[in-house]
């Protein structure tokens, strides 16, 4: 197994995590209000395919991203990278950010609390979707090829 520093980085994975889910939130209202069918109540919503799309995006943002290049978009900008627990510098398989990422929910439930409370308190700084899928979160400059 190879070694590689963890540390906490609670401010950049708050950082990361804004702005993944600032985008997908952004995405996902805009199409709503553009596309969306109004109610009369000033309530929109997707009908059909359209209601796929807001979920297809996310998947692309942040699964796709991840296990195609690396990095989802706040990661990168963040100096962050998920890597497998062997400390291998490789990008996650689709299958170890599919559960990373399944979990989001659940790390960020209250504010990002339960993540949060998961870092501080795990040997290799994991939350619950990085224990899930035995995947770590480091620093990119820590990271040799």
């Amino acid at each position: 197994m190879i070694v590689v520093k963890t540390e906490a980085n609670i401010g950049l994975r708050i950082l990361a995590c804004l702005i993944d889910y600032l985008i997908i939130y952004g995405f996902t209202f805009t199409l709503i209000f553009t596309i969306g069918v109004s109610d009369g109540n000033g309530t929109y919503s997707l009908k059909g395919f359209p209601a796929f799309v807001p979920v297809l995006f996310w998947l692309f943002m942040t699964v796709i991203l991840e296990s195609a290049f690396g990095a989802t978009i706040g990661n990168s900008i963040a100096g962050l990278k998920a890597i497998p627990m062997s400390g291998r510098n490789i990008n996650l398989s689709f299958t170890q950010s599919l559960k990373r990422h399944l979990l989001d929910p659940l790390d960020m439930f209250f504010f990002g609390l339960v993540a949060i409370i998961t870092i501080n308190n795990t040997e290799k700084n994991q939350r619950v979707g990085d224990l899930w899928a035995d995947t770590i979160v480091v620093k990119t400059k820590d990271l040799k090829n």
